[in-house]
């Protein structure tokens, strides 16, 4: 008789711990967003009860808490985000839940200053294709068909273009020496006085080789070429005077 009694109040014990600990819990409807748009596989965990789900496609999810569980909200690309259950949260239709994109954070791309990048590493024009000047694309253009070729030759302007590409490569060619060779390299190392650089860099890339080495960037074989065209031009302007 007294074990029955000992159980039984052990029953009524432990029904009014579970009563208790199971009061004003309530299903809650809920909606996850990430700004406007509804998302799907958030996992969502009650931390006091440890009962778990899973929103649908429409970001819907339901779940049992009660006033102060903390339900902690999970995904692969959102932020993770807590929310503690509020006793307006218990009488709403639906809780909607607002989460954050993770940020990701790119790895710094260091583009060499030295790195040939150019239309034909881009993949903007085949690789190996004529590149042509502005005064080259006249030539082409007024002998790309064999009417064209015989009309601007009988009126001279095919010779005319030609002579422009001539100028054309010359002012690169000067651009290039400028870029190369400061005026006091003239002065004190080739000793040619300033109002002869102008004169001396003309000379200069009439001479086929030289001109050679200028268009392909070889400065030292430019450097050893100018030196020898320098004691040529001084002894020119010698036999002048």
């Amino acid at each position: 008789m007294k074990t029955n009694n000992f159980l039984l109040i052990l029953f009524l014990w432990i029904t009014q711990i579970s009563f208790g600990q199971t009061t004003g819990a309530k299903e809650i409807l809920g909606q996850v967003f990430e700004q406007s748009t509804s998302v799907e596989g958030v996992n969502i965990i009650n931390n006091t009860t440890q009962v778990t789900t899973v929103s649908d496609v429409n970001g819907m999810f339901s779940i049992v808490a009660k006033e102060g569980d903390v339900l902690v909200f999970s995904s692969v690309n959102l932020e993770p985000f807590k929310r503690r259950i509020t006793a307006e949260d218990l009488v709403s239709n639906l809780v909607q839940v607002k989460m954050v994109a993770k940020q990701i954070e790119l790895k710094e791309v260091v583009v060499n200053e030295n790195a040939n990048i150019n239309a034909e590493n881009l993949g903007i024009i085949p690789a190996g294709q004529k590149k042509y000047t502005p005064a080259e694309r006249k030539v082409y253009t007024a002998t790309s068909t064999s009417v064209d070729k015989l009309l601007n030759a009988m009126s001279g302007r095919t010779k005319m273009l030609k002579k422009e590409v001539e100028v054309e490569k010359k002012e690169a060619l000067f651009r290039k020496m400028e870029y190369l060779f400061e005026e006091n390299y003239y002065t004190e190392r080739l000793k040619i006085s300033t109002e002869d650089i102008k004169g001396f860099q003309l000379y200069c890339i009439e001479d086929t080789e030289f001109a050679v080495s200028l268009s392909s960037k070889n400065k030292t074989m430019s450097m050893f070429l100018i030196t020898e065209l320098a004691r040529k031009y001084l002894k020119i302007l010698e036999n002048e005077k």
